[in-house]
């Protein structure tokens, strides 16, 4: 969702008016010269067809300053993603939901060179996004207001369109909306949940939304996407979590409390023996009796911050910053380091409203017992000081998976690895109805697990060793997240009660919502960008910075905010909704002609 970010790096596009193209994934890699059709300048622009309002726009504007738009409009994301690394466009029209609440990861792996999702390669912006990232407060706003300047004005890499509101919708004839939280960044949180009627929650499935029915993995660090961003946050607990307004604790988390030590590079967590992975035997969510344990949070870190863990890694960039994850075993390196800018001792920080006091560190996970004061400790440090690793480590690809589950499926060889014969962790078809490869073995460290999927949902059971009452015990015992990718019929199905959550709301329906007593609209800020992206390889605008100007400077930001009733902001980049940088896009049709007759001059 996204949460690259629910959050998520989801690119959408949809056809408006009269053609519509769809290339195949070959289908237009030549064109890497503009067509000029009647003296007009050709762009391609790709995407999925779930944003045709956007999409309207955007053509309008570009054919009115003399462009000829040609759309490549794809299905889904799985055909979108293939179209673009084919790449079959010349602007893709994307979106960037910054799910870890802090400024880094809204630019880390977008735009440098070889993130996660990047396709921007230029030294001086990598210089930037670094240097940004051990700043705050006035620092890091003038150094980031550097970073906009260039990505955006000087070299236009991407056209900013707009932040988004949250707008949710509920179902609230049936459900609770208090029990409903819309957080600002982290992904949906599903056990909080509850019916109106509480006699329910054991009987009857919550039935929820997603656009996406193709996952692309339920192994957390394979996938930063709309797809699995919001079922792997709710299938793997994490060492710490974000508050509905991007503050950093532990409540709900794997840790009972957390700190930073003096220096800034060494991060101190006090671990729970509460949760126990579950598995799924015979359709039913099952308690392992493992212990999510520190050995099980080294080995899902260490595979986190290394690109060659697994094959297609799309979220080591986050967690590129993490040096050394290892587990306490001298109780006296706690009492005498201190706390940050205080004069507290971490273990004293770390003590605090724990079951018992701490009589011993466990160096193994067979004599943890928190109940008698043995407790297992685990620090994380860093090369320099970076506070941000905190914010990367409640995203859903720091969630805790099972050490000895996923060494005993993933056994290929990661540099040869096969699609068609490998197996790999997370697989979606192996939780797949139909396919050939349908065999559960996920491991859930979190409230809920999945059971199974097919096209048209995806069925979860409560965790039934999770957290065991107490307050974060998953309130209702089955949850379904129905598949619906066209928005108006989500609504319907909303409206109707097929559905009891709608996460995104269309700023065009709000009045349809709010006018429907059997419903309740829940709004909040939101990290969420829209904007274009610029194909930097084997078009003309990869290698003319005059054209991407001249694209850049034919968006009008106001007309997308008139066209959502004012319930959209303006932007300039990914990192807008997080620091204000005081920059601004203001169209501009001279700019354009200006910069069309320089990228012509050149040619």
């Amino acid at each position: 969702m996204k949460k690259l970010l629910v959050l998520l790096f989801v690119a959408v596009l949809a056809l408006a008016g009269c053609v519509q193209t769809k290339t195949d994934v070959e289908g237009s890699k030549d064109s890497k010269d503009s067509d000029k059709s009647n003296g007009k300048v050709a762009i391609e622009v790709l995407g999925m067809a779930a944003s045709e309002e956007d999409m309207n726009i955007v053509r309008d504007q570009l054919v009115k300053n003399g462009f000829d738009v040609k759309l490549n409009i794809q299905p889904d994301y799985g055909s979108f993603s293939a179209q673009k690394e084919a790449g079959n466009y010349d602007l893709a029209l994307s979106s960037w939901t910054t799910v870890t609440g802090n400024p880094d990861y809204a630019v880390r792996g977008l735009f440098k060179t070889g993130g996660d999702y990047s396709v921007v390669a230029d030294s001086k912006l990598d210089a930037l996004i670094d240097e940004a990232s051990t700043l705050t407060g006035e620092e890091a706003a003038a150094k980031y207001k550097d970073l906009e300047q260039l990505l955006v004005f000087d070299q236009a890499y991407i056209a900013p369109l707009y932040i988004s509101n949250k707008y949710q919708g509920i179902y609230s004839e049936l459900v609770n909306p208090k029990t409903v939280h819309l957080p600002k960044s982290r992904a949906q949180v599903w056990e909080k949940i509850e019916f109106n009627d509480s006699a329910k929650n054991a009987t009857e499935p919550l039935i929820l939304h997603q656009t996406i029915n193709s996952l692309t993995s339920l192994d957390p660090i394979k996938g930063n996407d709309g797809s699995i961003n919001t079922l792997n946050t709710n299938m793997y607990v994490r060492l710490v979590n974000l508050t509905n307004t991007d503050d950093v604790v532990s409540d709900g988390s794997l840790s009972y409390n957390h700190v930073m030590a003096e220096g800034n590079q060494d991060y101190y967590f006090i671990l729970r023996d509460d949760i126990h992975f579950a598995a799924v035997k015979d359709g039913a969510a099952v308690d392992t009796g493992d212990l999510v344990s520190a050995e099980d949070v080294v080995f899902s870190l260490n595979r986190a911050k290394d690109a060659n863990s697994v094959p297609d890694h799309r979220t080591y960039s986050i967690h590129e910053n993490i040096e050394t994850v290892e587990i306490v075993s001298d109780l006296a390196e706690l009492q005498n380091k201190k706390v940050s800018g205080s004069d507290q001792t971490v273990l004293e920080a770390l003590s605090q409203n724990l079951p018992a006091s701490v009589a011993q560190l466990a160096k193994d996970k067979g004599s943890v017992n928190n109940a008698s004061g043995s407790y297992q400790v685990v620090k994380i440090t860093t090369p320099t000081p970076f506070p941000q690793v905190l914010n990367y480590l409640a995203h859903q690809s720091g969630g805790i998976v099972s050490e000895k589950q996923v060494t005993s499926i993933n056994t290929y060889d990661v540099a040869n690895y096969d699609p068609d014969k490998d197996i790999a962790y997370g697989d979606q078809a192996t939780i797949t109805e139909g396919s050939a490869t349908f065999n559960n073995q996920l491991y859930a460290s979190g409230p809920y697990i999945l059971v199974k999927k097919n096209d048209y949902e995806a069925q979860f059971v409560k965790n039934p060793a999770y957290r065991v009452g107490s307050e974060y015990e998953p309130k209702i015992s089955k949850i379904n997240v129905r598949f619906i990718s066209d928005v108006d019929s989500a609504l319907s199905a909303l409206r109707n009660g097929e559905i009891h959550v709608l996460q995104t709301v269309p700023e065009t329906k709000l009045d349809i919502v709010k006018s429907d007593d059997k419903l309740t609209l829940n709004t909040a800020d939101s990290n969420a960008v829209s904007y274009l992206q610029m194909n930097t390889s084997g078009r003309a605008v990869s290698d003319s910075a005059d054209l991407r100007k001249a694209i850049l400077y034919s968006i009008n930001q106001d007309e997308f905010i008139s066209y959502y009733q004012g319930n959209k902001k303006p932007a300039i980049s990914t990192v807008s909704p997080l620091v204000d940088t005081g920059l601004k896009l203001e169209a501009d049709s001279e700019k354009v002609k200006e910069f069309l007759k320089a990228y012509n001059d050149k040619k």
